[in-house]
């Protein structure tokens, strides 16, 4: 093949190449406008295969107008209960204390104590301590809470004495005889039986009754 053959044959190749390059740019053309008319691709700017689900329901109540609004359940389980509010049972009253016994009566002048007694000097005398009624034992009886020593009280040959029980049957008093008063005290000494007394002008015992009282 001569020179003007090979020019001939390179003068088509570049017209084959150019032609092919044509096609190529018309076939990315059509693809590109057929893309944009089927609204394939989104809005500009928009990255293909982003998510196009519908917003969420707490985007949607957040969005709402005037903000979401606390529901009547959800209220009333702020509220505090009385369970929450109590600070525990209440308390029981403080009891009431009970009264104290706190007199301070003086020595009764008129009764005594009676333990034991005596003939010596030729007159009878009754050993006896004095005192006073104390304050009220639980589920007893008042006592005589004495004070003092032990003294010593004459008896009037004519003192008029009555008793009850112990020394005598039943809670009536009754006469009874110096004699008998002494014979019980010796038999029976340190019981501590009150009686009530009356002295004459001598100083001596003129009327002597026991009462109701068991130490």
């Amino acid at each position: 093949m001569g020179a003007r053959g090979k020019a001939v044959q390179g003068h088509r190749r570049l017209r084959r190449q150019a032609a092919c390059a044509a096609l190529v740019l018309c076939g990315s053309l059509a693809l590109t406008a057929c893309n944009g008319d089927d609204g394939s691709v989104g809005a500009a700017g928009a990255t293909p295969g982003a998510s196009t689900a519908p917003p969420s329901a707490a985007a949607t109540s957040s969005a709402a107008p005037g903000g979401s609004t606390p529901s009547a359940s959800a209220t009333a389980s702020k509220k505090p209960t009385p369970a929450a509010t109590a600070t525990g049972k209440p308390k029981a009253p403080a009891p009431v204390p009970a009264p104290t016994c706190d007199h301070k009566m003086p020595i009764s002048p008129d009764e005594i104590a009676v333990y034991r007694y005596t003939p010596e000097g030729g007159t009878l005398s009754l050993i006896v301590k004095h005192g006073n009624w104390g304050c009220p034992v639980p589920g007893g009886s008042t006592p005589f809470v004495t004070v003092g020593e032990e003294t010593f009280i004459p008896v009037a040959d004519d003192a008029k004495i009555t008793a009850m029980a112990p020394i005598l049957s039943g809670s009536v008093s009754k006469p009874i005889t110096a004699h008998e008063l002494t014979s019980w005290l010796e038999s029976h000494p340190n019981k501590g039986l009150v009686f009530h007394y009356n002295v004459n002008h001598r100083g001596m015992i003129e009327t002597l009754g026991q009462e109701e009282y068991t130490p």
